[in-house]
């Protein structure tokens, strides 16, 4: 009897304890958060106010977007369809997805409003200078020279009934890494409103987005990344739901040759650097796409033409950091930006 008892017990145990874990995972909601490593960067996706159960399948998901995007689009992968694009240069037409197809177009669009300030075809180029790999360096103007041929959109010729893209000249390159990740944003910010999440931050190597707010009637919080220090560090912060900050700047990679400093952003119709006095700038707007390629067309223009650009744009802001400490803003953020580092000042 003794014996039956204990068995009994047990087996309560076991079952109480399995409904306790079924119950909490099921029914009690909490914060959750992943990190993923695809697009040539680190990601972290936190989902607020949710399921444990219903977490887990969600990230997973997300992870599978970042990784058939990265697989599509990467320049690195050997068998994306950038890739194949690339391949073919000068030769024929490349079928892609319906995806690739709709980011490169979008691409395209930056270069007409921008008169070729953003380029995806800057690939052999930004392939010289190879900042932020092990083989940086700073290439000769001969060898400048000799690529420079090779960068033009207008050589970019897309059949849109079919889905094909081809490169017009042999030894082309593009590539998507200035907008790929805020398409990527998009996605699982579409995908999160269909699983019904109310509340979380997509942050994909500084590609913020933003869904829902924080609390009931408490938008999130996102910081203005500090121009001359390593990411994670805000000069101030701007109160965000439902919406994108993208952030392009000098502060993440570089390299010094004689005293002179080199930063990744190349300007195409030089082959250099961008050569002004900015240090960053921040788009904030209900896309992450249009954010990633507005930032880096923004900062190429310069604080003028750029204020001009984003100013003509609908439900889009901006703001420009300069090197010496001024900051810049859209009219309609004026009054929402809060400077906490005293040694940045608002110039307009």
């Amino acid at each position: 009897m003794n014996r039956k008892k204990s068995t009994f017990l047990i087996v309560a145990i076991i079952v109480i304890c399995f409904f306790i874990y079924v119950f909490r995972g099921n029914f009690n909601k909490g914060d959750y958060s992943q990190t993923y490593y695809d697009l040539g960067t680190v990601s972290e996706i936190t989902l607020y106010n949710v399921k444990e159960s219903e977490a887990n399948d969600i990230l997973k998901k997300c992870g599978d977007i970042l990784l058939n995007i990265d697989n599509t689009m990467g320049k690195t992968r050997e068998y994306s369809e950038v890739s194949e694009i690339n391949k073919k240069a000068g030769k024929e037409y490349v079928k892609v997805s319906d995806e690739t197809f709709y980011v490169i177009k979008n691409a395209l669009n930056f270069s007409d409003i921008s008169d070729g300030v953003f380029d995806i075809t800057i690939g052999p180029v930004v392939d010289l200078w190879g900042i932020g790999t092990e083989n940086a360096r700073v290439p000769s103007s001969n060898e400048i020279k000799e690529k420079l041929p090779l960068v033009n959109y207008k050589d970019i010729s897309l059949d849109e009934k079919n889905k094909s893209v081809k490169l017009e000249k042999e030894n082309m390159e593009i590539d998507l890494g200035g907008i790929a990740k805020g398409y990527a944003a998009d996605k699982i910010y579409e995908y999160l409103q269909e699983q019904n999440v109310e509340s979380a931050i997509i942050n994909l190597g500084g590609n913020v987005f933003v869904l829902g707010e924080k609390d009931k009637n408490t938008p999130f919080k996102v910081g203005i990344q500090d121009p001359t220090n390593e990411r994670g560090n805000s000069i101030g912060s701007i109160n965000v739901s439902d919406q994108s900050v993208v952030t392009s700047g000098i502060y993440e990679r570089y390299i010094e040759k004689d005293g002179v400093i080199y930063h990744h952003m190349i300007d195409p119709s030089t082959g250099y650097p961008f050569d002004n006095n900015l240090s960053s700038v921040t788009i904030v707007s209900s896309s992450s796409l249009i954010g990633d390629g507005l930032s880096t067309t923004a900062f190429g223009l310069g604080v003028e033409e750029g204020l001009k650009l984003i100013e003509s744009i609908d439900n889009t802001d901006a703001i420009f950091i300069t090197k010496d400490k001024k900051v810049y803003t859209t009219s309609n953020l004026k009054d929402k930006i809060n400077l906490t580092d005293n040694s940045f000042k608002l110039s307009n």
